[in-house]
């Protein structure tokens, strides 16, 4: 298991103003789940993406990350209460929370500790979703560059867990039965800056840079530099959300 705390302390704050933000009709969505809207957990919250468009649908949010440096960098909401914590041990009461929420963050977990944990904090009738994105598109150009110039050079430095993500958590056994989801597409608009920004954050490409250098990354900005135009231009990035929903108390009433 990768040692989250480290991977995700380095460019926090890059990660902070990097990262998208998901769309208003996800929370619509994950608010029909349960009856009340009490407490939501925001596990392995990072910055607060995710926490911030909770607090619109719920009353509180108690967010969480393993990363202090994330905590730190985090969004801001006055019904939000950010904590450091690891997602497999809380010091969350029993049956606390209306719904338990992770974006963007299930592959790095120890499903053996994390789903009795869960399972825990949930209220009976209590609901589980998760959700995350994979590749943004944005042009045909910028694509294929971005898939020859960063995503296969970096490629060999993804950790196994992000293949869970990558391969739709098609290989994670869920504690429940999946719920029907609708399709959501996650978009932002971004210039050029913030695409490189983006694609900074990675993990893998952090690894790569440690390993190789930033030549690497130097070229493909160059090339994408030109291919994107005046720096300044805003564009439409898009990429459909992978998401996975159950009831994981449920099972326990049989």
């Amino acid at each position: 298991m990768a040692d989250t705390s480290k991977l995700f302390n380095d460019k926090s704050d890059l990660y902070a103003r990097a990262r998208p933000q998901y769309p208003a009709e996800l929370f619509s969505f994950i608010r029909t789940l349960v009856p009340h809207a009490h407490t939501v957990w925001d596990c392995a919250t990072g910055n607060g993406q995710a926490a911030i468009g909770l607090s619109k649908v719920f009353e509180h949010v108690y967010a969480t990350d393993i990363s202090d440096e994330q905590i730190a960098n985090h969004l801001h909401a006055k019904n939000i209460t950010f904590s450091v914590s690891p997602a497999e041990r809380t010091n969350f009461s029993d049956n606390m929370f209306d719904l338990v929420s992770v974006a963007q963050a299930l592959h790095w977990f120890d499903f053996d500790k994390f789903w009795p944990e869960v399972r825990r904090v949930l209220k009976p009738n209590g609901a589980f979703i998760t959700y995350g994105y994979s590749w943004f598109s944005v042009t045909p150009e910028i694509d294929a560059l971005v898939e020859n110039k960063v995503m296969s050079v970096v490629e060999p430095y993804w950790a196994p867990n992000n293949k869970l993500i990558i391969e739709g958590y098609k290989d994670v056994t869920f504690p429940f039965e999946k719920l029907g989801v609708p399709n959501f597409n996650i978009k932002v608009e971004w210039n050029f800056d913030q695409l490189m920004n983006f694609l900074h954050t990675w993990s893998a490409t952090r690894r790569c840079m440690d390993a190789q250098g930033t030549d690497f990354f130097e070229t493909a900005r160059g090339l994408l530099k030109q291919a994107w135009g005046d720096p300044e231009d805003v564009k439409t990035a898009t990429s459909p959300l992978i998401i996975i929903a159950g009831y994981p108390n449920y099972r326990d009433k049989s």
